[in-house]
Order: structure tokens, then sequence, then C-alpha cells
């Protein structure tokens, strides 16, 4: 049967959902803070994954977006929030479904089972290695020969992108609505200053990168 993880903090709501779908043969895993369920989603058999927004660590269209990265795990989201645009930006960020509380088991069961009907999903891997390179998704840390390498944010997210499609020629204009915005998509010189921040940290010089090949005028591919 299916592995469901919880990742909700309220104790009563997460008892009865636990009982709830351990009496429809899931398999149940729990977390009450969004990075733990981060690591669980990374590391442990997960089908589907329900999910509160309003947790202590982190905000739940964080923890979509994070797992978004690098999987498309079925997301349900359960929240007293029941605004739609608070419903608009959960969906955006790539949950599957949004179930505002209080709900009616039967309807979460139903639409439970109508996703994992639905999921195709292969299995993918939340990490990452080429030439030594080792890129962990879920942890946000990389390794060089096994040494960790320290990057911000922007330099991570440039990193993750062009390691998606390794080989593959990654365009300006995508790379800078992706990471800055689509009102920066004319901004090269932005990309340029990241690219030679990455290569730095990653210890390339020379005309010969071993990670970071610029294609003139069109953007940038991560060798093979």
């Amino acid at each position: 049967m299916a592995s469901i993880l919880i990742i909700e903090d309220e104790p009563q709501i997460k008892k009865f959902l636990r009982i709830s779908l351990e009496a429809q043969q899931y398999t149940v895993l729990e977390s009450r803070l969004g990075s733990e369920g981060l690591s669980m989603t990374a590391h442990q058999q997960v089908d589907l994954v329900i999910l509160d927004l309003g947790l202590p660590d982190m905000d739940g269209i964080d923890v979509i977006k994070a797992i978004r990265e690098w999987s498309q795990i079925p997301i349900i989201v359960l929240s007293v929030r029941a605004m739609e645009s608070e419903k608009v930006r959960a969906l955006d960020a790539g949950a599957n479904d949004y179930v505002t509380k209080p709900f009616g088991i039967s309807e979460l069961m139903a639409r439970i089972r109508v996703i994992l009907r639905s999921s195709d999903q292969d299995p993918v891997s939340p990490t990452r290695e080429i030439n030594g390179l080792f890129i962990d998704l879920a942890a946000h840390e990389v390794f060089l020969n096994k040494q960790p390498l320290h990057l911000s944010r922007k330099e991570f997210e440039l990193l993750r992108l062009l390691s998606a499609k390794p080989g593959q020629i990654i365009t300006h204009h995508f790379l800078l609505n992706a990471i800055w915005g689509e009102q920066f998509i004319t901004e090269t010189h932005y990309l340029r200053v990241l690219v030679r921040q990455l290569r730095q940290k990653l210890g390339e010089t020379g005309i010969e990168p071993k990670f970071i090949e610029t294609v003139q005028s069109i953007g940038y591919r991560l060798k093979t």
C-alpha cells in the first residue's frame, strides 16, 4: 500500500489523520517540522505528502517549492488558510490539491485515492553526482571531491538548474527568469557575475572549464 507522509504540527489532527489513513491500510510517516519532512521525503519511500502550511520552522509554501526542486511527489495541502490567494499560491508552487480545515475525512480519502491513481511519477533521486561534484538537493548541500562547498542561495539555484539537464544548453532567458524573475530577463550581466562566482567556488580557472561551459550569446551548460 502507498506510504503517506503527514507534515503537521497539531497533535490532534496528526493523530486523527494517522488513525484514518492506517484504517485504509496506508503506511503513515509523520513530521511536525518542514525541514524534517523534507529530509524524510528525500530519504524514505513517500508516495504522497499531506502538508499543513503553518509549520513551526518554515512556511508550507517553501516546503512545496523545496520538494518541487527535485521531485513530483503528490502534495495535498491541508490548511486553515481559506483565502483564494493562499490556495493559488500553494497550487502555483506545485501542490496537487488544497483542502481547508475543518475537513471531511471521506472527501480527503477520495482525493488521496484520485491523486494516487493518476500519479505515474518515476522515482527521482534528490542527489546528483557529476565529475566529482555531489549535489544534495533536499539538504541544499554541495561537495566537490568530498569537500563541502559553501554556496549562496543564488549560486545553489544556478547549479541546481544546470544540473537538472547536464550536457544541455540552459538559456540566459530561462536562468534569469528562474533566479531573479521575469523583470530581469534582459540583465545578462547579473548572470555573468553569478556564473563567475560559482566557477570560482568550483575551482575553475583558464579557458577550459571542467564544469560550467559558456555557449556564446545563448547560455550555459554543465559538462558531463
